[in-house]
């Protein structure tokens, strides 16, 4: 047994002999899987409560540090408790966030590549998704079809795509129509499209809490409003009674709209201030694809 303990000795500081010539590369690799780490934490948990909660830990850690640096005693006395028990409190409260990250997780495939898109194939892309909706929407008016289609943009709407139902479909005017027909058992929610693709339906929507709107709004309206008052999300209503379509953006919403004029609105709200430059308006719309 002595001997098997030897060899395995003499092996094991072999290697160690052999690796320590390529330190450096180690030492970088080290580094790149650390960075690589961190990005992918950051991906998991950037559609949930924990992205702001990160935020809020990093300007405590600012200020506490600043504390200690300019000796403000009961500053650093208070922050120094905060932290003590941070675990704990971030435990309790976030534990379905940190469970939910766990299960991603557990399904992710760690092997996979992130597919990009061209900036002409994210145009392309764009007009196709953009010209289905306007076309489905000038639909569902005609027939008085109530719908509710929010178009998420850089503000990730990971809380509200999770109080519906995961579609993630290519954008085409039937399934649009489909998923809004008065019978189907989504219709009631709202539609969101995320990274031009159908991702989720059947959604639940915050209302504003603007008292100041018109009576004649009704609650798809209101809770159009409501979501661009906490998010970039441009959002379309068809009107049930009247077939009216509508556009909310920046908690205020303009009606009236044809298939033009939507469009039109659409293609301004999407691409944003043209002096980004539309590729990259493109990548960020982009960025929280699913595949």
């Amino acid at each position: 047994m002595d001997v098997i303990w030897n060899v395995i000795q003499d092996v094991w500081k072999q290697f160690l002999d052999v690796m320590s010539t390529f330190r450096p590369a180690i030492d970088l690799l080290d580094i790149l899987i650390f960075a690589y780490l961190l990005y992918k934490l950051w991906g998991l948990i950037s559609e949930t409560r924990a992205q702001q909660l990160l935020k809020g830990i990093l300007l405590l850690g600012i200020a506490y540090f600043l504390a200690l640096r300019l000796h403000m005693t009961t500053l650093s006395w208070l922050l120094d408790s905060v932290f003590e028990n941070a675990l704990i409190v971030v435990a309790v409260i976030f534990h379905p966030e940190i469970r939910s990250v766990l299960e991603r997780v557990g399904r992710s495939n760690l092997t996979t590549l992130s597919h990009n898109l061209t900036a002409e194939q994210a145009q392309e892309e764009m007009e196709h998704c953009l010209d289905s909706v306007c076309r489905a929407c000038q639909s569902m008016g005609n027939s008085k079809t109530g719908a509710l289609i929010v178009l998420e943009r850089t503000t990730a709407l990971g809380d509200i795509v999770d109080t519906g139902t995961v579609i993630d479909a290519v954008v085409s005017k039937d399934l649009i129509s489909n998923i809004f027909f008065s019978k189907s058992p989504l219709h009631d929610g709202a539609l969101v499209i995320r990274g031009m693709r159908v991702y989720s339906a059947g959604c639940i929507l915050p209302l504003t809490s603007n008292t100041e709107l018109a009576s004649d709004l009704g609650t798809r309206h209101r809770a159009a409003i409501g979501m661009t008052e906490i998010s970039d999300a441009v959002v379309i209503v068809v009107s049930e009674e009247t077939g009216t379509i509508s556009v909310a953006q920046n908690g205020a919403i303009t009606r009236d709209y044809n298939v033009i004029t939507l469009r039109n609105a659409l293609n301004a709200a999407m691409l944003g201030d043209q002096t980004e430059g539309k590729k990259t308006v493109l990548r960020r719309i982009f960025k929280g694809r699913k595949k």
